[in-house]
């Protein structure tokens, strides 16, 4: 069974990470978490859960059994309900830049904000060290 948003923030808690966490409605779009992000300072994450070569997006059924989300809730606290490490976590560098950052707690009924090094400490807890990318690149200073 997949761990619940409370199951999870207990579980942070016994990591020693520090979380701060509020509920609102249902957010499904990046719109919807802009009118958030005021209350709320600090990196906001944008998560895609998708697949190989053969398919761009995983199924619904694929995000349950994979990480314990439904559709709208994808989120890098899911990769603690990946205990076989089928999932790779590709996080932007720009996201690090922040040193708050804030996620679904596994819902999108609710908001989690750590520190990136909390962050980064719970993705090595659950043996998801992420691949570090440039998904939007930044003129290069001359």
């Amino acid at each position: 069974m997949p761990l619940t948003p409370q199951q999870l923030l207990s579980h942070l808690e016994g990591l020693g990470i520090v979380t701060r966490t509020i509920e609102h409605p249902p957010l499904f779009t990046v719109s919807q978490s802009r009118e958030l992000r005021g209350e709320l300072p600090g990196g906001h994450t944008k998560n895609l859960f998708v697949k190989d070569k053969k398919g761009r997006f995983g199924s619904a059924e694929q995000l349950m059994e994979k990480l314990g989300v439904e559709p709208g809730a994808v989120t890098l606290f899911g990769v603690v309900n990946d205990r076989e490490q089928a999932v790779t976590v590709a996080i932007d560098e720009g996201l690090l830049a922040f040193d708050t950052i804030n996620a679904h707690p596994l819902t999108n009924t609710m908001t989690t904000a750590l520190s990136r090094e909390d962050l980064m400490r719970f993705l090595q807890s659950t043996d998801h060290a992420p691949l570090v990318i440039d998904v939007e690149p930044r003129p290069q200073a001359e």
